[in-house]
């Protein structure tokens, strides 16, 4: 599995977005969990519709895995929209750490 220093999964949302952001952070977590990687919820005062959900890894720039634009998500939709995010995210030289575990990516757990 990978280590937690290796990558982060971040969800960012308004924080009047709370009900929204449920199914999202649980999906999220979820995922985080599977891959062994650190996760966090960063909700912002200002009022804005998306819900978006990053891959970091190290100190280069997130890459966006999802967003939520508006209305209801439910938890499971997320997470098989994450998880094939980052099978194909396993494809990329940059990220060998995923490819070692494509096998647990793509499991339905």
């Amino acid at each position: 599995m990978l280590d937690c220093s290796s990558g982060k999964l971040f969800v960012y949302a308004s924080y009047f977005s709370q009900e929204r952001l449920k199914p999202v952070g649980t999906a999220t977590e979820k995922m985080a969990k599977l891959l062994k990687l650190a996760f966090e919820i960063k909700t912002f005062r200002k009022s804005f519709t998306p819900i978006y959900v990053y891959y970091k890894i190290g100190n280069e720039e997130p890459i966006p895995i999802y967003c939520n634009n508006n209305g209801q998500s439910d938890a499971e939709e997320v997470y098989r929209t994450l998880r094939n995010m980052m099978f194909v995210l396993s494809f990329h030289p940059r990220h060998a750490d995923l490819r070692r575990v494509r096998k647990e990516i793509m499991q339905f757990s």
